[in-house]
């Protein structure tokens, strides 16, 4: 009997060049697997399934991962307001992991003796998926035709030509990678330190003027509403507010970043429900959260975030960051104006009952409610008592060396 191999497929150039590789000359029996983390609508699934049984999968399954790749990765990243550099939602990296896991859990399901993926050796994804995979599947082979053969495209296409293979062998201009937590846009100018993107490279075209304002409505953390619109899962939410705020052209930027295997890099981005919802969600804990549990917030989401980057998502440290974070959403309960404009946005404001700038207890800059001037008389004489001891005890040595020199 033949060995089975689960292929993660995309229905690209390298996952198709894998099909055939594997199945005629490794001769294994190939069982493709498309992972939907929101980028794939029904038709373009369709057309992938067909792609996979053509080239001669043995199977071809559709697996819909975006609702639990909401829940397991997404959910932190929006309770951590994590973006990579201050600039990246982490629209790729976090979609891989779920793929990754995803894969997994299929190969253990059909017992597959090896699992499959077309990363070449240049990026961070053979890392993440290797990775998983390794944790998830001791000893099950992992397999990488493009990189092992060190594959040029124009040796892809040749040798796919040459086993009959019909399909799309024109290299788009633009990589273009589309997920609901953003899409990676990439091309010549992202190749160099310098340059922008231009204006036809960005998947959705800019086709709003003028302004528009809108409510995001959030309960213990999670989007609940965008205007007077509710979504049973956060999910439809992201949907429809990047269906309202993408043609602003929101959310469209170039991040620069160190990758897994020590490269610097560069890739476009546009992420406009992203952005918004990070953005907002932010503005409503600098309301309704303490100093010191924004302090410790901000630490492990960033920890949280450039782990989630490199692929070390199984760390149990992560469930523990997950925890905490989870903990700080109690009281992140409120509503948050927007105004949106062509290629910007701006918060303008929340409401919450969980509000700590409340004029109850004081107008900042204005007046107190809750305290005398004597009461910061002696608090601030208290809150710098250690800083003074210390000031009068170097003065008093550095006198007594001056007056031993004299």
């Amino acid at each position: 009997m033949k060995k089975k191999v689960v292929l993660a497929f995309s229905g690209g150039l390298d996952t198709s060049f894998c099909v055939k590789y594997l199945k005629e000359d490794l001769r294994y029996e190939v069982h493709t697997l498309t992972v939907n983390t929101g980028g794939f609508d029904t038709t373009e699934l369709k057309r992938i399934e067909a792609h996979a049984i053509t080239l001669g999968s043995a199977s071809h399954k559709t697996v819909e991962e975006t609702r639990n790749y909401f829940d397991s990765v997404i959910r932190y990243l929006i309770y951590g307001n994590v973006l990579k550099n201050n600039t990246y939602p982490l629209s790729v990296s976090a979609e891989r992991m779920s793929q990754a896991l995803a894969v997994a859990r299929y190969a253990k399901e059909v017992g597959a003796d090896a699992v499959a993926h077309g990363s070449t050796g240049a990026g961070n994804d053979q890392v993440r998926f290797d990775m998983v995979l390794n944790i998830l599947l001791p000893g099950v082979e992992i397999i990488t035709p493009i990189r092992e053969l060190k594959l040029s495209r124009e040796a892809e296409i040749s040798y796919l030509k040459g086993k009959g293979v019909e399909m799309n062998f024109e290299k788009a201009q633009y990589s273009i990678n589309k997920g609901i937590w953003g899409t990676s846009v990439g091309g010549k100018e992202t190749l160099n330190s310098l340059g922008m993107l231009p204006e036809e490279a960005w998947p959705t075209q800019v086709t709003k003027t003028g302004s528009e304002t809108i409510s995001l409505t959030f309960e213990q953390g999670e989007l609940k509403k965008v205007n007077e619109n509710e979504f049973s899962h956060p999910v439809e939410a992201i949907h429809h507010l990047q269906s309202i705020a993408g043609p602003y052209g929101i959310g469209r930027d170039i991040h620069v970043g160190d990758t897994i295997i020590g490269i610097k890099g560069r890739v476009g981005f546009e992420a406009a429900a992203p952005m918004l919802i990070i953005k907002a969600h932010h503005a409503l804990e600098k309301h309704v959260l303490t100093k010191w549990q924004l302090s410790w917030k901000d630490q492990l989401a960033q920890f949280y975030g450039n782990w989630l980057h490199e692929g070390q998502y199984l760390d149990p440290v992560m469930r523990d960051i997950e925890a905490f974070m989870t903990s700080t959403q109690q009281n992140v309960t409120g509503v948050v104006h927007l105004e949106l404009h062509p290629y910007r946005f701006q918060v303008l404001g929340i409401e919450s009952p969980y509000d700590l700038m409340s004029g109850k207890f004081g107008k900042y800059g204005e007046m107190n409610l809750g305290w005398t001037g004597d009461d910061v008389k002696g608090f601030t004489k208290i809150f710098g008592n250690q800083v003074s001891i210390y000031h009068q005890v170097k003065e008093e040595v550095e006198s007594e060396k001056h007056r031993l020199k004299s």
